[in-house]
């Protein structure tokens, strides 16, 4: 993958920093809560590097499943697992809302999906050699932290450390993130 030479050199500027906390994920039943994804999202492009997505608030978390589920059709009604992860890097990269607008994102664009600039910035971190990324979530009021698993030192903690099914439909309509007719 091509990387933009300027946007390479404005990340480059920021400090990475060690992260060491517990995280969460959600998950559809069955699938492993450490297994990364090469499919892209909100801060890879497809069939580039590996990713784990988390968020430091298991509502995060729940957000984000609820939002992407909500948009299937049909629309899934099988519970998620919800994963508590203990997790270490060495070299994490902090970006805040005023960050991300300078890179190229503005504000009232962040919540869209599918966008290209992000996408660039996850993937330009990635290639400077961070092991994570810590960003804002699109969906909840908190911070994710999308890890690079490929980036992570042999040391570096990833572990599960307790998992638990949630109703994410029930809890979605509860939260205000799904208002479709029943099914």
């Amino acid at each position: 993958m091509q990387h933009d030479p300027d946007l390479l050199e404005a990340l480059a500027a920021f400090k990475p920093v060690p992260f060491d906390g517990v995280v969460f994920r959600a998950t559809r039943q069955n699938l492993s809560p450490v297994a990364a994804s090469t499919n892209g999202g909100r801060w890879m492009v497809p069939r580039a590097a590996p990713v784990l997505y988390t968020s430091q608030q298991r509502e995060g978390s729940l957000a984000e499943i609820s939002f992407h589920y909500a948009r299937m059709t049909p629309v899934p009604t099988k519970p998620v697992t919800v994963h508590r992860l203990q997790v270490s890097s060495r070299r994490t990269l902090k970006l805040i809302q005023a960050d991300i607008a300078s890179l190229g994102v503005p504000r009232e664009q962040y919540k869209e999906v599918g966008l290209l600039r992000t996408q660039q910035i996850g993937a330009a971190v990635e290639y400077l050699g961070c092991d994570g990324l810590i960003a804002p979530s699109a969906r909840w009021s908190c911070d994710n932290l999308i890890l690079f698993p490929e980036r992570l030192a042999i040391d570096c903690e990833l572990e599960i450390l307790e998992s638990e099914e949630v109703e994410w439909l029930a809890w979605a309509k509860a939260n205000g993130l799904y208002d479709h007719e029943e099914m």
